[in-house]
Parts: structure tokens; sequence; C-alpha cells
């Protein structure tokens, strides 16, 4: 069943096209909405693991922050620069972390405008269940045989050249 969105009804205007460029645009339309259903999914795994963990007091996007920050020290700017984070509500999620002890925060000592953060010992608890969930996600998917080695790399430098070109659309365009 597909889920319908703005990218799936766009589909419908591209009919006027040459044949090869319908076929990439429509394939390409295609690829955004597996993108963005992907990314939901993910969000809906990690939720799924911390309800059967009784962890109720954070949330997918808060714990998928933790993971991606693990160790390092970073400031808020960082954490999209970095690809930690994606959202918009970055320092509302920062703020919850703080406040729930998932997370230590601290001016930076050169710049005192920024505040670097860094996990608590309770942050570090989230992002090593985040990482053994994956880590047993991957051990299923190759027992299954549901992707080899050669075509996830396949998909990411597919992806990452998506992810160049967009970066590029953003900094040259304007």
């Amino acid at each position: 069943m597909s889920i319908h969105s703005p990218l799936n009804s766009q589909k419908k205007n591209v009919e006027s096209s040459e044949p090869p460029a319908r076929d990439f645009l429509s394939n390409y339309l295609d690829t955004l909405g597996m993108v963005e259903r992907m990314h939901r999914l993910l969000l809906d795994v990690i939720k799924d693991e911390f309800e059967r963990l009784g962890l109720l007091d954070i949330n997918s996007v808060q714990a998928l922050l933790l993971f991606n920050i693990g160790n390092n020290e970073v400031t808020a700017g960082e954490l999209k620069s970095r690809g930690y984070y994606q959202g918009s509500n970055v320092s509302y999620n920062l703020k919850k972390l703080v406040e729930s002890d998932y997370m230590h925060h601290k001016r930076c000592e050169i710049d005192r405008r920024a505040v670097r953060v860094k996990l608590t010992e309770r942050g570090q608890e989230i992002s090593k269940i985040v990482g053994e969930l994956f880590e047993r996600h991957a051990q299923g998917m190759l027992g299954r045989s549901v992707l080899e080695d050669e075509t996830l790399n396949d998909i990411n430098r597919a992806l990452h050249k998506v992810e160049r070109y967009w970066t590029d659309q953003i900094r040259y365009i304007y």
C-alpha cells in the first residue's frame, strides 16, 4: 500500500515529458517518497524499541540524536552541520535532553555565545541501546539476505551523490 504524498500526486503531471525524462522523474519521485518513509519508519522502529523497554520519557528523535552524538562534545550549531540532527527544533530537543539528564551543557570557553553539549551517563546508555538495536538489524538483514554488503555500498554511494547535488543547489543557485 502506498502512502499518499504530494510527491506521489506530482507524478501525474509528468506525462507530457519525453519518455526517458518521465521515467527518470517518476523514479526520482518514488525515491524521494521512499527516503521520507524510511526516515519516519526508522523513528517508529526506535520508538517501538523504547516502548518495549519501558523508556517513555524520551522520544525517538531525541534517542537518535543521542546515538549520533555518541562520545562527541559539540555545539548546537554543529549538530546539523555534522549530520547529527535533521529537524528544525534542535533547541527544544536539547533543552528536554538536558532537563531529563541525558545531556550536559556548558558555555563554550572561546565563544561564550555557543553552548557545548555532551552525553551524561544516562544519555550514553540510550546511545548504547540504539546502537545495539542497529546491530541487531544489521545481523538480521545479513542473516535473512535482505541486503548484501555490495548493494548497501551502492545505495550509500548513490545517496551521497544526491546529497552532494542538493547541497550544491542550496549553496550555488541563489
